[in-house]
């Protein structure tokens, strides 16, 4: 294993503390228990946005909190739940007043977290909704969940959303957003490596030389099949396919087109699929209007690739376009 580390076990608190250090004009880390929170929060009289998961997966959640966004980010160890006691120290160093929207990827852990957080936080009086992103085709079922799993899908719920709660949208618009933004969002994820979780020291899983694997989650589970490795050209149509055969996208949707790097993906290889993926839309009559590139929700070093695919309407569009400024994410503001 070969990462720029010190000692396994302190790799999330010290990169906690860069974040704080890189960023200290948009957010604040505290350490106990570790939360990431905008640096103006509470904003009193807006909803906040709180999201969260396991470390590893980086900007995600914490390179999303600022201004337009996430108003508190809730990190975990590597790859694991972030705990009650995180999520509720979250909330109360955002909760405005408006109410809070907790926006939870599906995963087993991090749904019975927020679950016992959001109990004992509506028992203090809070008034907390809750929306479950589960955007992934590739499984029902995994070791990690119970249906679909929440993957790229992630980042344009978190920026929709956090766009009309900082418009001062109330609980109710925003998760009604949330749902939206989950209903009409697909996504699927290859891989040509495994990644190494730093306090484990081995892959993930192993391919040979010649073999990708379809359809793997975030956290180096395994996917739908182990086949022969493909041109890029064979990679896109294998993610693009299930995923719109699954909603289904049809002629004249209208459509945001997300192409996300596992980690160690490089930009040339991955705007050379997002180029593809664009060309094969166009010719099914299906419109690209917004797109994203980069290394967005990660598998610490994965070399792989996701495609994510968003049915947009005006009011999405618009509230995609509102200015944001966060570590990971900017423009307009």
């Amino acid at each position: 294993m070969k990462k720029i580390i010190n000692e396994p076990a302190d790799v999330v608190v010290e990169a906690l503390r860069g974040l704080g250090l890189a960023h200290a004009d948009l957010l604040r880390v505290g350490f106990d228990p570790e939360v990431v929170v905008r640096v103006d929060a509470p904003r009193p009289g807006k909803v906040a946005v709180v999201s969260g998961g396991g470390s590893g997966h980086e900007p995600l959640h914490g390179g999303f909190v600022g201004r337009g966004m996430l108003d508190a980010a809730c990190p975990g160890a590597v790859f694991t739940s972030p705990t009650p006691d995180q999520i509720q120290a979250a909330v109360s160093q955002v909760d405005g007043g408006a109410g809070v929207l907790l926006l939870v990827k599906n995963y087993t852990g991090d749904i019975l977290n927020f679950e016992t957080a959001a109990e004992l936080l509506a028992a203090e009086g809070v008034d907390v909704r809750t929306v479950v992103i589960d955007d992934d085709v590739a499984v029902q079922d995994s070791l990690y969940t119970a249906g679909r799993r929440g993957v790229g899908g992630t980042v344009l719920v978190e920026k929709i959303v956090g766009a009309a709660a900082e418009e001062g949208a109330g609980l109710d618009v925003c998760e009604r957003l949330a749902r939206v933004v989950v209903a009409n969002t697909r996504s699927m994820g290859m891989a040509l490596t495994a990644p190494t979780v730093p306090h484990v020291g081995d892959p993930s899983f192993t391919l040979g030389a010649d073999e990708m694997e379809v359809g793997i989650g975030i956290h180096g589970e395994p996917g739908r099949r182990r086949e022969p490795l493909a041109d890029a050209t064979g990679i896109v149509a294998g993610l693009l396919d299930p995923i719109l055969s699954d909603l289904p996208f049809t002629v004249e949707d209208r459509i945001l087109l997300f192409t996300n790097s596992m980690g160690g993906t490089p930009l040339l290889e991955l705007y050379l699929a997002h180029g593809i993926a664009e060309e094969a839309l166009a010719r099914k009559g299906i419109r690209v209007e917004r797109k994203l590139v980069g290394p967005y929700v990660t598998s610490l070093e994965m070399q792989g690739m996701s495609l994510t695919l968003l049915r947009l309407d005006d009011e999405l569009v618009r509230l995609w376009d509102a200015p944001v400024h966060t570590p990971a994410l900017r423009w307009g503001a």
